[in-house]
């Protein structure tokens, strides 16, 4: 049996998104697509890989064994891919970088434009999510996050920044004494009712509610630039950034006060020249970061 690996790539896709629309979205594809193909896989296994039901799928006992295999299967696929873009003689093409809302925003965007100056063959494009994309299987290059480095992969730089509360000279009047608990406070909206910092804020605000909350992080960031309210974020920012009226309050977040942020990759990855060039400018530009 020859199945090819785009369709193995299908497969996990729809097994670990639970939906066929999770899983168009993630091969950046149609769902009409992922539809057929799976279905093509199934014809050629000769049995179902998946229950159907109103809430999405779920895999079949005989998928279930199929799952390992297949993330094997995607590492080796992201390896090879690497291997063959070593034999690159210079730095030129497209990197990818995942790293969260704040830093995609503060960081990474205006590093951009440095990067170009330096590297005009280079390009960049920048998954700013909150889901965990897999290095390994080569769905991201390069990755900026909270956390360190898996076995599998390797760490090029780490910092640790400072959390503060931001406000923007249109929020008004600040209460004094400045409390919390008397503060306009925008936050995360469904689905991302659990990512930092609402649960930090929950814990730290008796009755916590937020006059303002939204799914994305430009919409947020925005509010509090409008005035609207108040947000902790990292002291985060590139020396290329632009000017923003915003500015830190000085109030003790707890544990929440620092944050770590460590540039990792797969290992990899650094035999590539494009994947190399950017990850040493990043590794550099973390080392001036501004501090607001």
């Amino acid at each position: 049996m020859n199945i090819a690996w785009e369709d193995w790539r299908v497969f996990l896709a729809v097994a670990e998104g639970r939906s066929m629309s999770a899983a168009a979205l993630a091969l950046g594809v149609g769902q009409p697509t992922v539809s057929r193909r799976l279905k093509a896989l199934e014809g050629e296994l000769g049995y179902p890989l998946f229950r159907r039901s109103v809430s999405g799928v779920a895999p079949t006992a005989a998928a279930e064994r199929l799952l390992e295999p297949a993330r094997r299967m995607a590492e080796w696929a992201g390896e090879v891919g690497r291997a063959a873009s070593s034999a690159d003689t210079r730095p030129a093409g497209v990197v990818r970088i995942t790293a969260p809302p704040g830093v995609a925003y503060d960081f990474v965007v205006p590093f951009a434009r440095a990067l170009h100056a330096k590297h005009p063959e280079l390009k960049l494009e920048v998954l700013s999510s909150i889901a965990y994309l897999d290095l390994g299987r080569g769905e991201a290059d390069l990755a900026l996050r909270n956390r360190p480095a898996g076995a599998d992969q390797h760490t090029v730089a780490s910092i640790t920044t400072e959390v503060d509360v931001f406000a923007s000279p249109a929020y008004g009047r600040l209460p004094r004494p400045l409390s919390p608990s008397a503060l306009r406070w925008v936050a995360w909206s469904a689905p991302h009712e659990e990512v930092p910092p609402n649960p930090q804020l929950r814990a730290m605000i008796p009755g916590f509610s937020p006059v303002f909350t939204a799914d994305s992080f430009i919409l947020l960031r925005q509010a509090v630039e409008a005035g609207v309210g108040v947000m902790p974020l990292g002291r985060v920012r590139s020396r290329h950034a632009l000017p923003t009226t915003i500015r830190p309050l000085g109030i003790d977040l707890g544990p929440y006060r620092t944050l770590q942020h460590h540039l990792v990759c797969a290992k990899s990855a650094l035999d590539v020249p494009r994947v190399r060039a950017v990850a040493e400018a990043l590794a550099e530009e973390l080392q001036h970061v501004r501090k607001l």
